[in-house]
């Protein structure tokens, strides 16, 4: 009898996991290594040119550390370490070694939502108090007193939906780092937590606590950057019934290969978790704990699985994912979703509510458009981007299958430029 219950258990293990990812007839190549540039139509010369700018960024100290990446029709022509990942221990920077990606995991999130609705678990219209019954009945803020944090509200005209998380448009905060003062006394005084913790709390805790605090708008009236992928990291439990963490390592990271993306780290990789720094007095110094411990990837609770901010990974297993959308979906054979199912998440979902003529935003990214392409060295028309709160960047580029990664770990204000020029410095090299 036991062991009929531990064979019906693996079966059933096996078809949950099994039924997100498929195998695949298109059968791309995992991302590979070469020596030869050229064989990836870019040229040796004048990728030089990132080399040289990266190594005089760190050594202007304009960052302590830069790991980048660039790979082209699946091939990686660039990946090298500059500086130092942790300046008070001496620590130099290792190219395979592990970032806070922050904001990066919107994408990763935003994946795994779509990957449930191509299995048809929902609509993108449907309301979330379909799934979490306590954003029924939204509220708009209408007024506040400074004096005691109290507030009132007025009932938003919609009801807020999974479209409206994914694309920022519900109307939802940021807790800590909104925009608007008001917002964020009132999120601390709830109790939510925002983007890091190293608490004992979970992400449905949390998620209820901001079902119940009001909009900075009507749902789908504005875009406002907001904790929506964290209520759809909730929601992804709910309509899975998964823990969140596992849906993404079975779902996702296991079949692409992302061994080193994690919410929470082991012993063993703890050392490889580059330090934050920001610049005390000319030098680069480790962050100290402010409303997060930096460190939370390796100690504490590791409970909060924060579908908006918490991951972690390197430049390689970032790159493989945007690899995986470049290809339409599929990588090495393994199939997370459909072609056409990637040109939904990359359709204009927000029209002109984001931030200007050059990019639109999709389900997951923000997108090139022709304005965007005339601007000169940010990629190809459908070009999608994003980054993160520790100075990450990344894009990918459809038409010139090409991937770039700059991963670095500061905060607070420096002379750092390497961001837009690794961009543009990457769309030089190509040579055919």
């Amino acid at each position: 009898m036991k062991k009929i219950f531990i064979f019906i258990l693996l079966l059933t293990i096996n078809f949950a996991t099994g039924i997100a990812q498929t195998k695949s007839t298109q059968k791309s190549p995992a991302l590979t290594e070469t020596s030869s540039p050229e064989s990836a139509g870019i040229s040796a010369e004048r990728l030089a040119r990132i080399d040289n700018m990266c190594a005089e960024a760190v050594a202007e100290g304009q960052v302590p550390g830069i790991v980048s990446l660039v790979a082209r029709n699946g091939k990686i022509v660039h990946w090298k370490a500059y500086g130092m990942a942790d300046t008070q221990e001496g620590r130099k920077l290792q190219r395979d070694d592990i970032f806070r990606i922050a904001s990066q995991t919107k994408a990763i999130t935003s994946t795994a939502v779509m990957m449930l609705w191509e299995e048809g678990k929902f609509r993108l219209d449907d309301p979330i108090s379909k799934y979490i019954p306590e954003f029924k009945n939204p509220k708009v803020l209408s007024s506040f007193k400074y004096s005691d944090t109290t507030w009132t509200g007025v009932s938003a005209n919609k009801e807020i939906t999974v479209r409206h998380l994914l694309t920022h448009t519900s109307g939802i905060g940021y807790g800590i780092i909104d925009r608007d003062e008001r917002m964020q006394m009132i999120f601390q005084k709830a109790g939510v937590t925002d983007l890091f913790t190293t608490e004992n709390i979970t992400i449905g805790e949390s998620v209820k606590k901001l079902a119940k605090l009001p909009l900075h708008h009507n749902p789908g009236e504005k875009f406002t950057y907001s904790e929506g992928l964290d209520v759809l990291g909730y929601f992804i439990e709910v309509v899975s019934g998964m823990p969140f963490d596992k849906f993404l390592k079975t779902r996702i990271f296991d079949p692409l290969g992302m061994e080193d993306t994690r919410f929470y780290f082991p012993e063993t990789k703890k050392d490889r978790l580059v330090a934050v720094h920001h610049k005390v007095d000319g030098n680069w110094e480790k962050y100290p704990v402010t409303f997060y411990d930096t460190d939370y990837p390796v100690k504490g609770a590791k409970t909060f699985f924060s579908g908006g901010a918490g991951l972690s990974s390197t430049a390689k297993d970032y790159a493989t994912f945007l690899q995986m959308y470049l290809n339409g979906g599929e990588y090495n054979g393994v199939r997370l979703l459909s072609k056409t199912t990637v040109q939904t998440i990359m359709a204009n979902q927000t029209g002109d509510l984001f931030s200007g003529p050059e990019e639109y935003y999709g389900l997951a990214f923000g997108v090139i458009t022709p304005e965007g392409v005339a601007k000169g060295g940010i990629g190809s028309l459908g070009t999608f981007d994003w980054g993160g709160y520790f100075n990450t960047q990344y894009f990918a580029d459809p038409v010139e299958n090409v991937v770039g990664i700059i991963m670095k770990q500061t905060r607070g204000s420096s002379p750092d430029q390497t961001g837009w020029k690794f961009r543009q410095l990457v769309f030089q090299t190509i040579d055919d």
